[in-house]
């Protein structure tokens, strides 16, 4: 399974804000993600109101804002994330513009189906602050700063 970029930013973000402290210096903008992690300004903006929205981080605005995790995201589970920014459409669009011959006989629709569910289900147990334990948290604080 392949990640949409909005997820794979969604992640790098939460990853980020959990190693970055709470010092003023350490809340990137919106911005500063796009601009860091080189994506569009406005992908940024979206991902950033997602996680938002979630509950995840919290964006001030203002002299002295910026970008920070919340308790509840540095405890999100990335199971939770990944299934939020990735939905729960299937693996395979099997009644698109051209629908499969096989759909209503088909065993492979239900197959990925659990696949996909296994996969998520991997990722529920993991926190966010799970992943940024050690050695990833060193590691993402070596990385130069998003301002």
């Amino acid at each position: 399974m392949r990640l949409l970029r909005s997820t794979d930013l969604a992640l790098r973000v939460l990853m980020r804000l959990a190693v970055a402290g709470d010092t003023p210096e350490a809340t990137p903008t919106t911005r500063d993600v796009a601009a860091a992690m080189e994506v569009p300004y406005t992908h940024a903006a979206k991902v950033v109101a997602e996680l938002q929205h979630m509950g995840l981080l919290e964006a001030r605005r203002g002299r002295g804002g910026g970008l920070a995790l919340t308790d509840r995201g540095r405890a999100a589970s990335v199971g939770t994330v990944v299934r939020s920014f990735e939905g729960d459409g299937d693996v395979v669009d099997c009644e698109g513009a051209t629908p499969c011959p096989l759909a209503s006989a088909c065993r492979l629709r239900g197959a990925l189906r659990q696949a996909q569910e296994a996969f998520f289900a991997s990722l529920d147990p993991i926190t966010v602050a799970d992943i940024v334990a050690e050695p990833t948290g060193p590691l993402l604080l070596g990385i130069p700063r998003l301002a």
